[in-house]
């Protein structure tokens, strides 16, 4: 025989079970300790971006080629019905004498979005790996001696795990005024 219970001691009852359940939950400052990120790489090199700074991962659109850009501007892709320009992180710094050569076109190629302030733009880079999560107490600055030139005022410090991982900034290379200079 069922008891009838009012809906107050009903949701008493369930409160009880979910508090029960939750103990074996980690406690949120635990999960405080976490930083996280998405992985990526751009020819040897790992990266990992800061979550709050990529707005989305996409598959390479179509882009249509814009005449008189420098050759690591990719173009254009629609979004959504915005203009997203698509360009080539790797193509960008090779132009800085970083040493790498534009992506090749393959299957792994993405594109970080980006929006921050009035930009809004695509960053494309050699292969995506997720989101890496990382102790926030892990993370390292960088000797100025191991920062590859160009490179250096967009990374913020980085991660060690089986590699290096290097955390760099999309919202300092879009406020940068080299990005921003896309006229050949």
């Amino acid at each position: 025989m069922t008891e009838s219970l009012t809906a107050f001691e009903l949701l008493l009852q369930i409160d009880r079970r979910c508090r029960l359940l939750a103990a074996d939950l980690p406690s949120q400052p635990a999960r405080q300790d976490s930083w996280s990120g998405i992985g990526f790489r751009l020819g040897e090199h790992w990266y990992v971006a800061p979550m709050g700074e990529v707005s989305e991962v996409l598959h390479e659109p179509r882009v249509t080629q814009l005449p008189g850009v420098k050759p690591w501007v990719k173009g254009v892709a629609n979004l959504r019905g915005r203009l997203l320009p698509i360009m080539d992180l790797c193509g960008f710094f090779y132009g800085y004498g970083l040493g790498h050569e534009l992506s090749a076109l393959r299957k792994q190629r993405r594109i970080l979005v980006v929006e921050h302030k009035d930009v809004f733009a695509g960053l494309m880079v050699d292969e995506i790996f997720g989101l890496q999560h990382f102790a926030q107490n892990s993370l390292e600055s960088v000797p100025m001696d191991e920062l590859l030139g160009p490179i250096a005022p967009f990374v913020k410090g980085r991660f060690q795990r089986e590699q290096s991982w290097q955390v760099f900034s999309p919202f300092a290379l879009v406020q940068s005024q080299g990005v921003m200079n896309v006229a050949a």
